[in-house]
């Protein structure tokens, strides 16, 4: 698919990830590693494809109102206490890819926005302490 993109001079992919992916996570550390998996192979591929007139755009989504939770037994944490709209979330994410963004963060209430901003200068312990804290019941 991508060397088609590419001999055509055009194409957009759009990948979806997770906030998940910006730290460890306890408790679901496979998931989160694979977040961080994606989200950094995307962001890799976004670079390779620069010049080609292609783009890749991850979408990380928050925690959100899916069948995600239940599947995941995490229906009574605090992590899905606000649940972000999916609706909203797959508009952002179309919209970031059309445009050719980087990343496309949506989904988070505003407390989640501050702390997603302020992950990468607190120290990780504390990060995953905080992780830990949201998957567990209320």
């Amino acid at each position: 698919m991508i060397p088609d993109f590419v001999k055509r001079g055009s194409g957009k992919i759009l990948n979806v990830s997770s906030t998940a992916a910006l730290t460890p996570g306890p408790l679901q550390a496979e998931y989160y590693a694979t977040k961080a998996y994606l989200t950094s192979l995307s962001n890799a591929v976004w670079y390779e494809l620069k010049d080609t007139g292609v783009t890749c755009t991850v979408l990380m989504p928050g925690a959100m109102a899916t069948g995600f939770a239940s599947a995941s037994g995490l229906t009574t944490t605090k992590m899905f206490a606000n649940a972000g709209k999916s609706e909203k979330v797959a508009q952002d994410g179309y919209k970031g890819m059309l445009k050719g963004e980087l990343s496309v963060i949506s989904g988070l209430p505003g407390w989640q926005s501050a702390f997603v901003g302020l992950m990468p200068m607190m120290p990780k312990k504390t990060v995953m302490g905080f992780v830990a804290d949201q998957q567990t019941s209320r």
